[in-house]
């Protein structure tokens, strides 16, 4: 009797035993620290010869503690594993569970905490002969954050039993697969699209909102950097029709190209959230309408507001001081003329200012609807644009220096286009204006800007026309307030000698664009615009020749000859060498602080690590760029400050046309230079500068960069 009982407790023993090494069969050692314990775990405690069955990356997180998504977000880093498998078997990606936001102060973050099991499916090869052992080995590496950021690791071993007949895996096993199972992005059949207007975004999903349950939606974008991930996406849902809208702001890597998978996560009003898997087509900017009509988000009356107040400053900008030499003279001209002579003649040069503004935004428009990634300035990248403005700008000095005249003979059948004496050089100025001020923007302007090349057609011309009323007014308030012109000073010889002055800034800014086209085409394009410039000038002398000569024969063969010449210089224009590609930022030869040049890569790298970051665009062509360089960004108080917090100094050269940089500019809704943007210790939103940069106002930006956290990794 006691023989059959004590065989009775044994075999209730190892009955008891099996069972316990049963419930631990799907479940590797642990890996612990105070901060998550992982393991390696698996759906069956049994596998059968070629059966499909899912693994998983299990992790528990200490309490305030999170780990990460695929798309970590502004900070983080995703779970990596590697395995090692039995020869025959095979293992697919990680299925990774609807994720969470973690927000750290300015920046966001996607993942889990508390628990999360990272599925993937292992198959077990068809020739496991049942009795034997099925083995996955497997290294990991994870990151964990709370205020901050620590990685870890771990190796882990899992044997699970091959027989005839699986056996699932029963107990919290079994209960974390189904609670990742249950956050599994569904695929619904709701149509999606995501409409670019300038730096905003507008995902609208159809049929999301029936039934009228939605409390709260989020769009996790499967990419990093296509959106601005700590933005506010506003949600708007109509029960009636289904659609649902998320207002997002775009990230630096989005592209109208780019691929657009992310998962959406809606939260209900009964407290459950269901995570869909979701890739929204890239929809076609929105038609014309009295809406908004901005990347930046305000109505167009408001960008034209903006657009006239830049177009006002834009004349205190550096590019437009040789204009304002122009307008000295011209000025100078209705000294002592009547109140309607200076009314037309300023209106004239209004028509020339709002003209070559309509030329200019109509070209920009049409090659941005074919495709092109350009902005404003974008002339200026052109080798023959530059040679031409130069032998313009050249000419013009020569023309106010008494080399020859613009009035009779060449000019004296513009003369009949105004209508009046002066008018046609009223016009002409207006349109020199505008071309000589474009390599600028000024404050107000570049939102504008951003505005009108996001907006429908209609509303970007009257933008510009704004810009060019804004850019006129000061020569316009002569028409429009007579008692100004009864100011000006009485005819004299000081008119004379002040021409002859202004010639010198319409030779500094030649000078200016030679460099300019250095900078662009390399030293080969010299030659080209220098015996150009030869020909103008020797043309002109015979204009002069021919002028004080009369009608004579001789001034017959010094016109023709004076022709000639320029036609001789437009030939030249073939020769010109192409636009070298982008390469090293210009201006290399300043005292800035030691730049690297932008890349997009670059950018996201020194923001993983935590790196502040201040970005730079710039060209040779853009004045006030150079200004700010060589008064701010040179200055010994900027480069102490980035020095002291370790800031990361990139700089972009838009000189020659670079597709990335354009991208970049078209993201913040920008489409001029210069371009001014720092990016915090840690992540979070970048803060932008003006166009007009003070010491001061460039330590007050970057204030006191906090520590970089230990790890933040995309």
């Amino acid at each position: 009797m006691f023989r059959r009982l004590s065989c009775c407790f044994a075999l209730l023993l190892a009955a008891g035993g099996l069972a316990g090494a049963t419930a631990q069969a799907a479940e590797s050692e642990a890996v612990r620290s105070p901060r998550a314990t992982v393991t390696l775990v698996a759906d069956h405690d049994t596998v059968a010869p070629g059966q499909r069955l899912d693994f998983g990356l299990r992790q528990r997180l200490a309490p305030h503690w999170h780990t990460y998504w695929k798309n970590p977000g502004d900070a983080g880093s995703p779970p990596q594993i590697e395995l090692q498998l039995p020869e025959g078997a095979s293992a697919g990606p990680i299925r990774w569970p609807g994720p969470e936001r973690m927000p750290v102060g300015p920046a966001q973050s996607f993942g889990y905490s508390d628990a999360i099991v990272l599925p993937f499916t292992v198959t077990v090869p068809a020739a496991a002969r049942p009795g034997t052992r099925f083995t996955v080995e497997a290294e990991a590496d994870w990151v964990v954050c709370e205020k901050e950021c620590i990685p870890e690791q771990g190796r882990f071993r899992l044997e699970l039993p091959v027989a005839a007949t699986p056996v699932p895996a029963g107990g919290e096993v079994a209960d974390s697969f189904r609670a990742a199972e249950a956050r599994m992005p569904q695929a619904p059949a709701w149509p999606a699209r995501l409409q670019a207007e300038g730096g905003a975004l507008l995902l609208e999903v159809d049929g999301a909102a029936s039934g009228g349950t939605i409390k709260d939606a989020f769009w996790f974008p499967a990419t990093w950097g296509l959106i601005d991930h700590a933005a506010v996406q506003a949600v708007s849902a109509d029960v009636w029709t289904g659609r649902l809208q998320l207002a997002l702001v775009r990230g630096q890597a989005f592209s109208p190209q780019a691929a657009l998978d992310g998962v959406l996560a809606l939260r209900r009003t009964s407290g459950t959230t269901s995570w869909y898997a979701l890739t929204p087509a890239h929809a076609a900017a929105a038609a014309a309408s009295d809406a908004p009509a901005a990347a930046a988000g305000f109505a167009a009356w408001q960008a034209a507001l903006y657009a006239f107040a830049g177009g006002l400053l834009l004349n205190l900008m550096p590019c437009v001081f040789p204009v304002l030499a122009i307008k000295a003279g011209a000025l100078a001209r209705l000294a002592g003329h009547g109140a309607s002579a200076v009314r037309r003649s300023a209106l004239a040069y209004t028509a020339g200012v709002l003209a070559a503004l309509l030329a200019l935004a109509g070209t920009l428009l049409a090659l941005r609807a074919g495709g092109a990634a350009l902005g404003w300035g974008f002339q200026f990248q052109s080798p023959p644009f530059v040679v031409l403005t130069l032998w313009l700008l050249f000419a013009t000095g020569l023309n106010l220096s008494g080399v020859f005249e613009v009035g009779a003979g060449l000019a004296g059948r513009g003369q009949s286009l105004a209508g009046r004496p002066g008018h046609a050089g009223s016009f002409f100025t207006g349109l020199l204006a505008v071309v000589v001020a474009t390599p600028c923007t000024a404050p107000f302007m570049a939102a504008a800007l951003g505005a009108a090349l996001a907006a429908p057609v209609p509303v970007a011309l009257a933008i510009f026309v704004a810009l060019g009323l804004g850019l006129a007014l000061p020569y316009l308030l002569l028409a429009l307030v007579p008692a100004l012109a009864q100011r000006l000073p009485r005819p004299g010889a000081w008119m004379q000698r002040l021409r002859e002055v202004l010639a010198f800034p319409m030779y500094a800014a030649a000078a200016w664009l030679l460099w300019v086209l250095a900078q662009l085409a390399g030293a080969d394009a010299l030659p080209v615009a220098l015996g150009g410039a030869l020909l103008i000038a020797f043309a002109g002398w015979l204009s002069g020749r021919a002028q004080s000569a009369g009608d004579g024969r001789g001034a017959r063969i010094a016109r023709g000859g004076a022709l000639t010449a320029v036609l001789a210089a437009a030939l030249l224009l073939p020769l010109l060498p192409a636009a070298t590609p982008a390469g090293a930022p210009a201006a290399a030869g300043t005292t800035e602080s030691a730049a690297e040049p932008y890349s997009a890569a670059r950018l996201a790298g020194l923001r993983a690590a935590g790196r502040p970051v201040f970005v730079n665009l710039t060209a040779a062509w853009c004045i006030t760029c150079l200004v700010n360089e060589r008064t701010t960004l040179s200055s010994d108080t900027v480069r102490a400050a980035f020095a002291a917090g370790g800031v990361a100094y990139l700089k972009g050269d838009w000189t020659r046309r670079d597709a990335a940089i354009g991208a970049y500019l078209a993201s913040f809704g920008r489409d001029g230079l210069p371009f001014y943007a720092f990016y915090p210790a840690g992540g979070g939103e970048p803060r932008l500068l003006p166009p007009v940069l003070s010491p001061a106002l460039v330590v007050e930006a970057i204030g006191k960069p906090a520590a970089a956290p230990a790890l933040v990794a995309r």
